[in-house]
């Protein structure tokens, strides 16, 4: 099978001032791949996602996006990609449709094609008879799943997911977990960092960031292999608290613990 590239990374660096928030990093991302992108808070992965996104300019190094470069090109990229963040970005003093068909204005789609996607969309999520809900009365699941729903629904060529299951319920984040496997399947790359460790289990390659650099990258089987672990989980702790010991007892242990 032959790996198709859409994200090209070669020695980015990126310096605010004296201090270097990305230091030399080299990756690739492959269409139809769901990504994971772990590190602790501060290891740099805000910075990277923005220069991946077009937000901001890398100080050195190429970066491709889409076929695109970060440096030369940041509005063809933002075209070429869907965005969510965790904190939940739709207008709740707007419906449901008129969410989805502003933000179908936004990508640039037709009058027509919003109207047919926005009335699939609905019955995909079975929320047909509630499209003329304010936003705000939904539950914060049914919020996300819609969140993330709006931003493939221009059929970007990769979705960057920022957090997209924080503060939800266990049950909510497998059905989120189904979308994205779904939206994987339609060839739509998706780049997602979680705090849940059991999430990064779902990823077909997970890459750990810590301070500033990309110090690991593989499936997470291989991940497990190479640092003698039973979880990624696990494997997040040897290095970003190379100091913790890790027990099956250990509170770090539960899966579903949110680092």
């Amino acid at each position: 099978m032959t790996l198709n590239p859409v994200i090209k990374v070669r020695n980015l660096v990126k310096k605010f001032g004296s201090f270097v928030a990305n230091d030399n990093l080299s990756f690739e991302v492959y269409e139809g791949e769901i990504f994971g992108f772990l590190g602790a808070n501060g290891a740099g992965k805000t910075t990277t996602i923005r220069i991946l996104t077009g937000l901001s300019e890398p100080t050195s190094g190429e970066v491709l996006v889409a076929g695109f470069d970060a440096r030369s090109q940041p509005e063809e990229i933002k075209k070429n990609i869907g965005y969510m963040c965790q904190k939940f970005s739709l207008y709740d003093d707007l419906t449901i449709r008129e969410n989805i068909m502003l933000y179908g204005g936004i990508y640039g789609l037709d009058k027509t094609l919003i109207r047919e996607r926005t009335n699939k969309l609905l019955e995909r999520l079975n929320f047909k008879e509630y499209g003329d809900r304010l936003i705000s009365s939904l539950p914060l699941g049914l919020k996300q799943k819609l969140a993330f729903s709006v931003a493939v629904f221009h059929e970007p060529r990769i979705v960057f997911l920022d957090e997209p299951t924080g503060g939800v319920d266990p049950i909510t984040r497998r059905q989120f977990w189904e979308m994205i496997y779904e939206t994987a399947s339609r060839g739509i790359t998706v780049f997602v960092t979680t705090h849940y460790m059991d999430e990064a289990e779902y990823c077909d390659r997970v890459s750990i960031m810590n301070e500033g650099r990309i110090v690991a990258i593989d499936t997470p089987a291989e991940l497990k292999k190479q640092y003698d672990a039973e979880s990624v989980e696990e494997v997040f702790v040897k290095i970003a608290r190379p100091g913790m010991k890790y027990g099956k007892k250990s509170e770090t242990a539960d899966n579903n613990r949110e680092l």
